[in-house]
């Protein structure tokens, strides 16, 4: 993990920095809200992958976050639905480099920016099922995470070219004892 930031893993706010040096489990509340029409529904498919509830509102989402010498792993829980992982194994060098995300048929490939110590994904490629997705057929997410005031701010958003908005869920986390 640090090794593919290099320099630029000091760009990172030190709580990002020390989250993915020494791995931590999150948890905290967090807002989920769903598109309109065949976005909304489409939103609501994507979120079941993900382990989200099929309603929209609050929920806890907890989130265990671990590096291995090969790749950064991202376990995720909202409420009381089932465990969904995220692997990320690194490609190349950071700042041109790649994460390739990994959850079920989906694989994303995702350049990081650090601007203002944050860490905002930036999407490359999309695949299903190993097949590239054209970029105006592709969801486009938008995520990133943040230190404030001793918790990690977080936000993602999927949409789509046609669609629009799908869904997005945001919220703080702290650390869990």
């Amino acid at each position: 993990m640090v090794r593919w930031f290099g320099a630029g893993f000091e760009g990172l706010h030190p709580l990002l920095q020390r989250l993915h040096r020494q791995g931590a489990t999150l948890e905290g509340p967090v807002a989920v809200t769903y598109g309109r029409a065949l976005g909304g529904w489409l939103g609501r498919r994507i979120a079941a992958r993900l382990g989200i509830g099929p309603g929209s509102g609050d929920s806890v989402l907890t989130v265990r976050i671990r590096s291995g010498p090969d790749a950064l792993y991202w376990t995720r829980t909202f409420g009381n639905g089932p465990e969904v992982t995220s692997v990320f194994t690194p490609s190349g060098a950071w700042p041109d480099g790649c994460w390739i995300e990994k959850v079920g048929p989906i694989t994303l490939a995702l350049r990081v920016d650090n601007t203002q110590g944050e860490w905002r994904w930036i999407p490359v490629r999309t695949r299903i099922w190993g097949i590239p997705l054209p970029g105006w057929l592709a969801p486009r997410v938008d995520a990133d995470k943040c230190a404030k005031d001793g918790t990690y701010h977080f936000s993602v958003l999927v949409s789509h070219a046609l669609l629009g908005t799908l869904l997005s869920y945001s919220g703080n986390l702290a650390r869990k004892a």
